[in-house]
């Protein structure tokens, strides 16, 4: 069994202001996301249902065109296939989860 020390996994920038670390398991992704107050994430899609779970922060998530706002202890069930984007109100630290694994990422 892998056991993964997120210090050691090396950090993408995939927008100004969001750094993420992936871990790939064999039938899931976790995305490891520390944002900067302020920083924006773009409306998007992809087929993979998502758990969003702030755990540090406030995020302005916006799923299927209703704005929610995040707070550590809530956790968002986003569907594959629809359209969601975010704001980060403060610094934050969120987990992603990802069904099936993000091939696209490995």
């Amino acid at each position: 069994m892998p056991i993964y020390s997120l210090k050691d996994i090396i950090a993408r920038n995939p927008v100004p202001g969001f750094e993420l670390k992936f871990i790939h398991g064999e039938n899931m992704t976790s995305a490891h996301w520390q944002i900067d107050k302020g920083a924006a994430l773009p409306e998007h899609s992809h087929p993979h249902e998502q758990f969003a779970i702030v755990l540090e922060g406030k995020l302005e998530l916006i799923i299927g065109g209703e704005v929610n706002i995040m707070e550590p202890g809530k956790v968002a069930v986003i569907p594959g296939g629809t359209p969601h984007s975010g704001k980060a109100l403060t610094d934050c630290k969120v987990l992603d989860v990802f069904y099936p694994i993000r091939e696209d990422f490995v």
